[in-house]
């Protein structure tokens, strides 16, 4: 290189020479970690970006499993009709079948890895049942612990690899470019770093509604870091709401109580004590039941009943509610939906490539389809580890880039804490989505929410208007049936903020 053009590039990173890896990986969670491990194991130098200390990302909170089909009387087949069904008719087929027939693998992989996952005195997997599936093929690490446990283990791998740089409490703060490439990215706390390819794994954008099981980092930073640069986003009316998260118990409120407690028996009831909702139906219509009924009997709340389960089945969370001053054992549960998982985001391919060469994305942040317009409980995680996999693999084929390529950088708007440029969202702006993009909205409070300050928020909104139809965890009051003409389209967002409509076969 140069000694001008090494000057130019010197001034464009703010005087710091780049470090150079062959893959940077932006989040510790799940999928963030796996992948970072799955190409260090393939030769590559590898960055790993994480905002917290390891082993704290949002995953941790995770208290559903893996699903895979595992067990003699289940199938891959099976598992992607339960996935296709639960869906709502916007499934990508394509991204459905990856995920069923690989996630045995990655389960295997996990285990040679050295992860613990629960099993019974004979050694065999115990494999949980969970709203939506037609068989037991959940498996768990600790219970409703697993998110801690996953964590916990693939972090202990991952710092004992030389080839992987940890970089802890650095926050991305914005991509870098050359050559109409993403070739790496500036963080707070981190030298910049250039690499043939960037994996973005930052989670969602649920801890932007003001209910919400997420931790108050998932924000979609990620996704607006990848706006910033020009990928295309997707699918961003599409939020899902957990139907049982505690409400109005202080210091809890929003805990989320994990779906395999209602399949091992725990029932819902409504202000009358009566059961009004099939358990173990798909997440939304739970939501949605639970949200007519609370209007119905103009209540805050229904009442989860967990009496009959065994406290040590699900340490963490009878303890929690313990903590809080409520007896599980002896007392009903006052629970309500909250959003919970981001459908929409990053839009990519089966490998994780976004529509920015050299970008990729997975897990929550990004959109492959696979779950349609409604989540199939403990997919995501089988998600982090699949399509983990591949991004790593498909990103280590990307090219090195040349030293004197001209570097840009991709500056993002306001949209998360996760680098000083962009504030979080305010209490009105989180007030405003939870009262208008909700389990119910309609066209009037998405119009106002149009209006916001949030750039996030209002592409919500305008995906929500876009989307004039009823379907998963979708509902329009105004537009209560599902529009058979929108099967499996989605709404992708172009660079220049544009909205169209796509089929994804």
């Amino acid at each position: 290189m140069s000694g001008r053009r090494r000057h130019e590039q010197r001034a464009a990173l703010g005087g710091e020479e780049p470090a150079d890896f062959d893959l940077a990986v932006v989040g510790a969670g799940a999928a963030g970690l796996y992948s970072a491990l799955c190409a260090a194991r393939a030769g590559a130098r590898v960055a790993l970006i994480s905002a917290t200390p390891l082993a704290q990302a949002a995953s941790y909170w995770a208290q559903g499993g893996l699903a895979a089909a595992v067990a003699p009387a289940d199938s891959p087949a099976r598992h992607l009709a339960d996935t296709e069904r639960a869906g709502r008719g916007a499934v990508r087929s394509s991204a459905a079948r990856v995920l069923v027939e690989e996630a045995p693998e990655r389960l295997r992989d996990l285990l040679a890895l050295g992860v613990r996952f629960d099993a019974d005195e004979h050694g065999e997997l115990l494999l949980g049942l969970e709203g939506g599936h037609s068989a037991h093929r959940i498996v768990h690490a600790g219970g409703s612990a697993t998110g801690r446990r996953l964590l916990r283990a693939l972090s202990a791998i991952v710092v004992q690899r030389e080839q992987i740089a940890i970089f802890e409490g650095a926050y991305a703060a914005e991509l870098l470019l050359a050559e109409g490439r993403c070739v790496g990215l500036r963080a707070t706390g981190a030298p910049p770093i250039r690499a043939r390819a960037l994996i973005l794994a930052t989670g969602g954008a649920a801890a932007l509604w003001s209910r919400t099981t997420n931790p108050p980092g998932s924000l979609g930073s990620g996704m607006m870091l990848a706006a910033a640069a020009g990928a295309e986003l997707a699918d961003l009316e599409l939020v899902q709401f957990h139907p049982t998260a505690v409400c109005g118990l202080p210091g809890r409120e929003g805990f989320l109580i994990t779906e395999a407690i209602r399949g091992e028996g725990a029932t819902l009831h409504d202000a009358h004590g009566e059961r009004f909702v099939d358990e173990l139906a798909p997440r939304d219509e739970v939501s949605i039941a639970i949200v007519r009924r609370m209007a119905e009997q103009r209540s805050a709340a229904v009442y989860l009943d967990m009496r009959a389960l065994d406290p040590a089945r699900f340490p963490n969370v009878f303890s929690a509610l313990s903590e809080a001053g409520l007896d599980p054992a002896r007392q009903l549960v006052p629970v309500a939906p909250a959003a919970h998982y981001t459908i929409g985001g990053i839009r990519t391919d089966l490998d994780g490539r976004t529509t920015l060469p050299g970008l990729f994305a997975i897990g929550e942040c990004s959109c492959t389809g696979l779950h349609g317009a409604n989540r199939l409980a403990s997919n995501s995680l089988s998600e982090c580890f699949v399509f983990g996999a591949r991004a790593a693999k498909a990103a280590l084929d990307e090219p090195i880039p040349g030293p004197s390529a001209p570097l840009q950088r991709a500056l993002a708007p306001a949209a998360s804490p996760s680098a000083p440029q962009m504030p979080a969202p305010s209490a009105a702006t989180r007030a405003a989505l939870w009262r208008h993009a909700g389990v119910q909205r309609q066209a009037e409070g998405l119009k106002q929410l149009l209006k916001d300050e949030h750039p996030l928020a209002r592409l919500v909104a305008r995906c929500a208007l876009a989307r004039a139809e009823s379907r998963g965890v979708h509902q329009r009051l105004d537009h209560p049936r599902s529009d058979p003409q929108l099967d499996r389209r989605h709404i992708c967002v172009a660079a220049d903020q544009q909205l169209r409509w796509e089929r994804w076969e």
